[in-house]
């Protein structure tokens, strides 16, 4: 079967979270106190977390329309949207591509210039590290840079262990996918409202990324993350949660 696994649980309006890069969908563990509002659905994407058995695409607009597929299955039309830094990149081209299905939209720690630039290392070189060095020891390096400290808390610990199911062929397959994707032109095809969420201490995605989002999206706003790093999902879960809470109102 080729369908994306999936987590869902919740009453409510439906909520589709995105996991981002080395992810899967038990990186949500901290926002699953969401269930009580809503129909929380969590898919992983294709070569990591319960689906590493798929074959991941290089391209983003192929991981949107597996998650399309998924949602299809499950009968969802409309619904409110969650994408974390790849996951932001992958719905931002499901917003664009099917605008009138998605009522909101929130891009978290992310961007639209698939390079990445000022991250904290290239595209080429983690790739190179990944080819050299061998997917365990790099996810580890890569994950430490998500925390401002990464001994603090259980959140580090989750990224390792949902880290261990990706495939080195998706880890290598995300960033073709992210060097051939550019969403700033479908900016303007985002019409729904959506929040911008980026906090203050990220090293994947720098503050010029999250101007032009808010620049390019007619019917957004910005909400900043004070002494956090690129996965404040975990580092501050009651306040991001609240965020999320505060916006689907």
């Amino acid at each position: 079967m080729n369908r994306l696994s999936y987590k869902r649980i919740g009453v409510g309006y439906p909520l589709v979270l995105i996991h981002g890069y080395l992810g899967g969908q038990s990186m949500w563990k901290f926002q699953e106190e969401l269930m009580n509002y809503y129909d929380l659905i969590m898919p992983s994407l294709a070569g990591y977390g319960e689906s590493s058995h798929l074959i991941s695409p290089s391209t983003i607009i192929e991981n949107a329309n597996q998650v399309f597929d998924l949602l299809n299955y499950l009968g969802i039309e409309k619904f409110n949207l969650l994408g974390h830094s790849m996951g932001g990149m992958v719905v931002q081209e499901m917003t664009a591509l099917y605008p009138g299905r998605i009522n909101k939209l929130i891009c978290f720690g992310t961007g639209s210039i698939g390079v990445l630039p000022n991250r904290f290392e290239t595209i080429e070189e983690s790739r190179a590290s990944i080819k050299s060095l061998g997917l365990e020891q790099v996810r580890r390096k890569i994950a430490k840079t998500w925390f401002v400290d990464y001994l603090e808390g259980e959140g580090y610990k989750l990224c390792l262990e949902e880290g261990k199911k990706a495939t080195t062929q998706a880890a290598l397959a995300s960033l073709d996918a992210w060097e051939g994707w550019d969403g700033k032109a479908k900016l303007k095809h985002i019409k729904c409202p959506t929040l911008i969420i980026w906090s203050t201490k990220d090293r994947s995605y720098d503050w010029a990324q999250q101007e032009i989002l808010r620049n390019g999206i007619a019917d957004s706003r910005i909400k900043i993350i004070e002494n956090c790093a690129h996965n404040s999902h975990m580092e501050e879960p009651l306040l991001f949660n609240k965020l999320i809470k505060d916006f689907l109102l």
